[in-house]
């Protein structure tokens, strides 16, 4: 495979997170309608007032798919750079200096067992006001524990490398180990890692969304939808179900493109002639 072919086939798999997220996040400014007034009747069919009907209230669905992923991206690419960051730091620095790593592992391991929904309503019912942030301090909370763990599997053989016992025998410091000479050489695992958590964000804010412990009516927001027009879901299917393609595709796309960026670290094949 050419290096061109290659590099056209990275581009194909990054192009539909690109316009799916700049859709979300240009997505209020290009709705037809504004988003909290009605055009149609309650649970209306798709017609020329509401491309895809109306919700509940009678306000047009395509307006509310398009303003209502903004926030849902910016939550989840917060939760993910943090996650993937806190993950990688705190996993590079557990393999150099194992007391610090385990006790990095035990408080992870307690952490894992909290269920996600648990975990969820614990932090935002006791965080002061709730809200957005509240939703993305409890993904970030419940995500450092799984990242933190593929880190430092990823980290310790790169730890154990010659280079960096030279550069730790020569009195560096552990700032300079983590940065310059682990953190460099696990961008393959960290962008993976990344995608991964965006995945995983994704899910966690829309069920805060769903749960109705993050945005509040009449927000415009992909999960909120999907739980407040499920009532109506035979009057008219696409209420439900273009949030839930939304979210669908906004995940499966960006997971696509974290894979694609991350560098290939195997071998390539070689043909003897």
């Amino acid at each position: 495979m050419s290096e061109t072919t290659s590099r056209a086939g990275v581009a194909l798999r990054i192009l539909p997170a690109l316009l799916l997220t700049g859709l979300a996040l240009v997505g209020p400014w290009i709705a037809p309608h504004t988003v909290d007034a009605p055009v149609a009747a309650p649970y209306a069919q798709p017609g020329s007032a509401a491309v895809l009907g109306g919700d509940q209230l009678g306000r047009d669905i395509l307006s509310r798919v398009l303003a209502g992923g903004r926030e849902l991206v910016l939550s989840a690419l917060l939760v993910a750079v943090l996650v993937t960051g806190s993950a990688a730091i705190l996993g590079a620095i557990g393999v150099v200096r194992p007391v610090v790593g385990r006790m990095v592992e035990r408080t992870a391991d307690l952490l894992m067992l909290l269920p996600a929904v648990l975990g969820i309503l614990l932090v935002t019912l006791s965080w002061p006001g709730g809200g957005r942030f509240a939703v993305i301090a409890a993904a970030v909370v419940l995500g450092v524990p799984y990242a933190v763990r593929l880190a430092a599997s990823a980290a310790a053989p790169v730890a154990e490398a010659g280079y960096v016992e030279a550069a730790a025998a020569g009195g560096e410091r552990l700032w300079y180990l983590v940065v310059r000479e682990i953190l460099p050489n696990l961008r393959a695992t960290l962008l993976a890692l990344f995608g991964l958590r965006f995945v995983a964000a994704v899910y966690l804010v829309a069920t805060a969304g769903f749960l109705q412990v993050g945005p509040q009516p009449p927000a415009a927001d992909w999960a909120l939808m999907i739980r407040e027009n499920s009532p109506g879901i035979l009057l008219n299917p696409w209420s439900v179900v273009a949030p839930s393609i939304a979210i669908g595709l906004l995940a499966l796309s960006v997971n696509l493109a974290a894979s694609a960026l991350a560098p290939q670290t195997g071998r390539k094949a070689v043909t003897v002639l």
